[in-house]
């Protein structure tokens, strides 16, 4: 097996540094970070990243101080729960069929995400800025739908009403 020590059942890398070996290999329960969900995150934060450094001076129209939090609990509660299994209200996939539809569905999620802010880059219009805001809750719900995740579906309930809401005041031209 080359440099790989087996140990209980444990398999250590290279066997140099052991504990990050370990880790790395996620034979210590890795399964508290969902590598789909930070990809996911990831890919949603890129474009948003990007438009903040090209628009630096834009201001948040919306003066509802309450729907502005709102919005703000449920962005980070979605990106949380998506990273993070927390072991508390959540089931994982019940089947293979709600993985693959967790997969299929986000995929075009995405694709459909990038391609408008593409669009959105290049002309500002309204329609596709509510369509950013409506397809990362659409991302945070079927997640949570598909994979039983009762908390992330509580908070991407959260994330669509205030994000919606605050999107919808901050309309462009």
């Amino acid at each position: 097996m080359g440099d790989a020590i087996m140990s209980d059942n444990i398999s250590i890398i290279g066997g140099a540094d052991g504990p990050t070996s370990v880790f790395v290999a996620g034979k210590l329960g890795m399964n508290w970070l969902s590598t789909f969900g930070l990809v996911l995150v990831i890919l949603l934060l890129i474009p948003n990243i990007i438009y903040a450094v090209r628009v630096k001076n834009q201001k948040n129209k919306c003066t509802n101080k309450f729907m502005n939090i709102l919005e703000q609990i449920g962005r980070y509660g979605c990106m949380f729960l998506m990273i993070f299994n927390i072991g508390i209200v959540e089931s994982g996939f019940p089947s293979i069929n709600a993985f693959i539809i967790y997969l299929v569905g986000n995929t075009v999620l995405m694709l459909s995400y990038w391609i408008i802010w593409m669009l959105y880059f290049n002309k500002q219009t309204y329609r596709e800025q509510m369509a950013l805001a409506v397809i990362p809750t659409g991302i945070f719900l079927l997640s949570g739908i598909t994979m039983l995740h009762y908390f992330l579906i509580i908070f991407a309930v959260i994330f669509g009403i205030g994000h919606i809401y605050v999107t919808s005041r901050n309309k462009v031209c």
